[in-house]
């Protein structure tokens, strides 16, 4: 049977990711994987993360890349200063070191073109898995792009939702915050992976959909 997995804001923590998906997960070519975004800022590896992204794609597995607000930021410091300031207060710093270069722009195109080809959100008959969030105080939730990048506190529309799960990242939550959203219709899985040293933050989290079970791999990069 095709297993179906979500995993959460990553930001540059490439050993933690890895264990997450060849230890706890066991990721099979059969498997389908959707990251929410956030490959990058903050932590030590972004270079890393997308690395091993690109690399498991070439070798056959299924993997969908959520587009983050940290992507997003990244992608918009290419053309405005004022967008390139603001990544730098967010972590961005963090990214140019890992891919040993000065701007966004410097990135090798097989880079570039990993960022620009995320995608705002994926939809099926079973679930939605967008960054942030959606709007739901419009008719069209999925055409509001900064709300899907950015928004917090939001409330679901279950009229909307039509028994489809929402998994999104983007607001750090507690273990045991996430592990109390069991029969929700939205599902936060950022445990704040990047914040190790924040009480009861610090893991990153996977969502089994098919069995509707979280996943939590404590950060073990160094830094």
């Amino acid at each position: 049977m095709k297993r179906i997995f979500f995993i959460g804001d990553i930001h540059g923590c490439s050993l933690t990711f890895k264990k997450m998906i060849t230890k706890k997960i066991d990721l099979q070519k059969t498997d389908e994987l959707y990251c929410v975004g956030d490959y990058i800022d903050r932590g030590p590896d972004s270079k890393g993360v997308v690395d091993f992204i690109l690399n498991l794609r070439t070798e056959g597995y299924n993997v969908h890349t959520v587009r983050g607000n940290h992507e997003q930021m990244m992608l918009d410091s290419m053309t405005s200063i004022n967008s390139y300031m603001l990544w730098m207060l967010n972590g961005g710093e963090k990214t140019l070191e890992s891919f040993g270069v000065e701007t966004a722009r410097d990135l090798p195109k097989i880079y570039r073109d990993f960022f620009h080809k995320t995608d705002l959100f994926f939809q099926t008959g079973s679930f939605i898995v967008v960054h942030a969030g959606l709007n739901f105080n419009i008719s069209h939730p999925l055409k509001d792009k900064e709300s899907m990048l950015w928004i917090r506190g939001f409330s679901p529309d279950e009229s909307f939702l039509q028994g489809r799960l929402l998994i999104h990242g983007h607001t750090p939550r507690s273990k045991n915050d996430i592990m109390s959203q069991k029969n929700n219709s939205v599902v936060n899985i950022d445990g704040g992976c990047v914040f190790k040293y924040r009480q009861d933050m610090g893991n990153l989290v996977a969502l089994n959909f098919n069995e509707k079970k979280l996943l939590f791999q404590p950060n073990i990069d160094p830094y």
